[in-house]
Order: C-alpha cells, then structure tokens, then sequence
C-alpha cells in the first residue's frame, strides 16, 4: 500500500442517509464552496483535521464492519478536494467487495482534465450527487460558484452510465419555488442513470456550531422546511420527470 495522506474530519459508524443500507461513512476536510445551509462549516479548510491513510480508515471500519454492511461512504467537505486519496480508499475497499458511495457536488470536475476523477469512478459503486440549485445566479448565491461544473458533471455520470442517487436540499425562498424545482426536474430527466432521488428539507440545527465558529449564519431567519412541504417539492420534480 502506499501512504497517501487524508485529512479526516470525523468518522460516523452506522451512518442511515448516505447511501443504501447501513454505513461507514468518513467525513473530509476540504471544500471550495460555502453553502449558506452548509452543516458542517468546520470541514471547509483543507489543513485540518485527523491525517489518516486509508490502511488507518479500513482498519476502523474492518471494527465495525458486521454492523455497517452496506459498505463506505465517503463525504465532507468535498471529496474531490482529496481524489487521490479517495481513490485509494475505494480500491482497496473493493479489493475486500465492500461497497464504495461518493457523496459530492461534483464542483471540482472538468472534462478537460477528468482522469483523476475517472480514476476514481472506476472504484466508485455509488454517486451521490448534491445538486444545489439549477438556477446558475442562484447558485451562485448559495454557494460562492456556478452550478455549470456540477450540471456538467451529472451528464457525465449518465453518458458512463454510473449509477447516482440524486440529493437536493429544498430551503424555502431559495429553492422551494415551483418554477425551480419543474426544471430540475426536467434536467433530471434527461438523466438515464438515476437509482433513487432524495429531498432533503432545511433545518437550521447547525446554527451553533456557526456562532462557536465565529461564522455569521446568514439563513438563520429561515424557517424549517415542513414535511408536507418536502412531499410536495418531491411531487413537482418527479412531475416534471414524468415519473
């Protein structure tokens, strides 16, 4: 094996939401964009964190393994600040058949410049996919970026065929808007490699972590995101899919 370094946020055993089944899911440290709902604000620097070896992260999750069958997950922050050693990660994990799911934006991705990436799709079961915003402005107010990279990066998920979970936080005022979400869901359906779509309501439970930070929380007059509300924002995305 050789000894990529990764920066490592946390660890979470049992992990119920970041992919199928039950999981180890490894956070990150790294991420480029600054997300007004970001949960985890203390992933952003990339000089951070718990340095690990991927030797170090399957030696924890060989541990726990029999209760996290589903497989890994990798998260953050953004993975693909890390890709090399992601990619180390998942090909020794699928050396042992464990099941491999990237949760990223895809905001680091160009088709000029992909092999890294390619690389790690090779050993990579599952994509997560977190699509922000499919307006480009508002995305831009969201995150700090354009969305064209991550839009980008979903066609060439389904022009390889990978398979991709769909993730979208609905925030009310920011993308809880029906006009928005009817074209996602038009852009979605232009997709031919999606396994599942999740909506995902805003909540503002990160608001501490902010305020320990030192970091102004600019949503934090937003209210929650009501369950009726979540079903109907999934309703409108899967009508424009014509699912």
């Amino acid at each position: 094996m050789s000894e990529i370094i990764g920066k490592i946020h946390s660890i979470e055993t049992c992990g119920t939401v970041d992919g199928p089944g039950i999981r180890f899911v490894v956070f990150t440290q790294g991420c480029p964009m600054r997300c007004m709902y970001c949960h985890n604000p203390d992933t952003w620097e990339i000089d951070a964190g718990e340095k690990m070896t991927s030797a170090d992260i399957l030696k924890k999750y060989e541990g726990v393994k029999e209760f996290c069958k589903g497989g890994i997950t990798v998260t953050g922050g953004e993975p693909l600040v890390q890709t090399e050693f992601v990619t180390e990660l998942f090909k020794e994990a699928q050396e042992k058949n464990i099941h491999t799911a990237l949760d990223t934006s895809g905001i680091l991705f160009s088709r000029n410049n992909k092999e890294k990436i390619d690389e790690l799709l090779e050993y990579t079961s599952l994509v997560l996919l977190d699509i922000k915003h499919i307006d480009d402005n508002e995305h831009k107010k969201l995150t700090g970026h354009s969305n064209g990279n991550i839009l980008d990066f979903a066609k060439y998920l389904s022009e390889i065929e990978k398979p991709v979970w769909i993730r979208h936080v609905v925030v009310p005022e920011i993308t809880y808007n029906e006009e928005f979400l009817t074209r996602l869901g038009r852009f979605l359906s232009e997709l031919k490699n999606i396994k599942a779509l999740d909506i995902l309501p805003y909540h503002n439970m990160a608001i501490s972590k902010y305020k320990e930070l030192g970091i102004d929380y600019r949503l934090a007059d937003t209210k929650h995101l009501t369950k009726e509300e979540a079903i109907n924002a999934r309703n409108i995305i899967l009508k424009a899919m014509k699912v």
